[in-house]
């Protein structure tokens, strides 16, 4: 299987780093004009395209002035290890052993704004780009044109290297889009996580983020490769009546 993540708006670029050798990112010509094109906006527009306070706005107009295409070890940190928000702390890859981490290299995936597709081992700098972002690049209006059909080739590559036809979505409907999941070449399976509240249950954001990184560590540490196993994901129970075929239903009380 290859499960794919969405990455987050925070970033931990401080904490100690386990040994090992990390990869460069596969997109970096692709990211490198839209640094570019980031660049070449006013703060008032990065403010205004993003929605980003005063603050974050200088923050991210520093980071793009900085960025650059060489992901030195002092200026740069594996993707799995520098973003920190919910899926993260789910996912908690900083417990990860050197296995768990070879493993999530032929794995698993992350989306990214700025550089399409990573392995959780490709270094980034500090960056701010999200997919949904309307950014228009030379003739494309916003970054799923931008993108197009890379994402979902390289995923297919990466299908084909693990041998396998299931791929496992656990990234956000903003991010997964970018995919041409008519074009993936085998199985595509959508894991959503509901909350008992009341009489009904209801996809609460919060803890869906939470669970999708879980699943990923779940995935990682009993290094699962068919799918029916993810039925046994500890955290929350898999509700068959609710599932179909694509996407699969996990409940908790």
């Amino acid at each position: 299987m290859i499960t794919i993540l969405s990455p987050a708006k925070t970033l931990d670029f401080d904490s100690s780093l386990p040994e090992g050798s990390f990869t460069q990112p596969e997109f970096v010509d692709e990211s490198t004009q839209l640094i570019q094109k980031l660049r070449s906006l006013s703060k008032k527009n990065v403010s205004e395209l993003m929605n980003l306070n005063k603050d974050l706005t200088e923050l991210n107009v520093q980071r793009y002035q900085e960025w650059e295409p060489e992901f030195t070890p002092d200026a740069s940190r594996p993707a799995m290890l520098a973003f920190s928000g919910e899926v993260y702390r789910g996912l908690d890859a900083m417990s990860f052993s050197q296995e768990d981490l070879s493993f999530s290299q032929d794995h698993v995936r992350i989306l990214s704004g700025l550089h399409g597709l990573l392995r959780p081992l490709d270094r980034i700098r500090p960056y701010r780009l999200e997919m949904g972002t309307k950014l228009p690049v030379r003739r494309s209006k916003n970054l799923y044109q931008f993108w197009g059909d890379k994402i979902t080739d390289s995923i297919n590559e990466a299908m084909e290297h693990a041998g396998t036809d299931v791929l496992i979505n656990l990234a956000s409907n903003e991010y997964s889009k970018v995919i041409d999941m008519k074009k993936v070449n085998g199985r595509v399976i959508t894991p959503i996580f509901k909350e008992l509240k009341g009489d009904d249950y209801k996809v609460v954001m919060t803890y869906a983020k939470n669970a999708r990184g879980a699943m990923t560590r779940f995935i990682v540490k009993n290094r699962i490769i068919d799918s029916e196993s993810l039925q046994g994901f500890e955290d929350y129970s898999f509700a068959p009546k609710l599932s179909d075929d694509s996407e699969w239903f996990f409940v908790r009380h």
